[in-house]
């Protein structure tokens, strides 16, 4: 049997640790690629939007609903081609919550195509746990909200 070498340490009962300069690395590079609802809306809400959202859940999702001004672009579909239609600049992508990889998948696969991307973490259904406002056919009340609601097919 080969030993495993490893940098963690165990510390009691909240199990390994590592180092803190490999907690950095590792919160840093999160913070890199990922992005929550409530820095989404703040930015777009201060007239900050440097970026372009997209939803990769499918269509008839997005026309229900959707995030402000997001661009509908459901995962099967992201192609050379349609990437090359999509504005210049940071892509923030979602799905319908985080019991949903297709966020994960799409900015993944967006990436691949060489664009920059941030995964909205929470989806559409923590944007409207926190309140902010969607677009489309049936606009969400987050004080009323379903899952049947949310979109929930990617």
């Amino acid at each position: 049997m080969t030993a495993v070498t490893t940098t963690a340490t165990y510390n009691g009962s909240l199990g390994a640790t590592v180092s803190p300069e490999r907690a950095f690395a590792f919160h840093a590079e999160r913070l890199g690629c990922q992005a929550d609802p409530a820095d989404v809306w703040y930015a777009m809400r201060d007239g900050r939007q440097d970026f372009t959202i997209v939803d990769v859940r499918a269509e008839g999702s997005h026309r229900k609903a959707h995030l402000p001004g997001a661009i509908s672009l459901p995962l099967a579909e992201i192609t050379a081609e349609r990437v090359a239609e999509l504005p210049a600049g940071l892509l923030v992508v979602y799905c319908w919550g985080p019991a949903c990889n297709g966020s994960t998948k799409g900015a993944m696969k967006l990436a691949a195509l060489g664009r920059e991307t941030k995964e909205m973490i929470g989806g559409l259904e923590y944007w409207v746990r926190e309140g902010w406002p969607t677009e489309g056919r049936r606009a969400i009340d987050p004080a009323n909200a379903t899952p049947n609601d949310l979109g929930l097919v990617c």
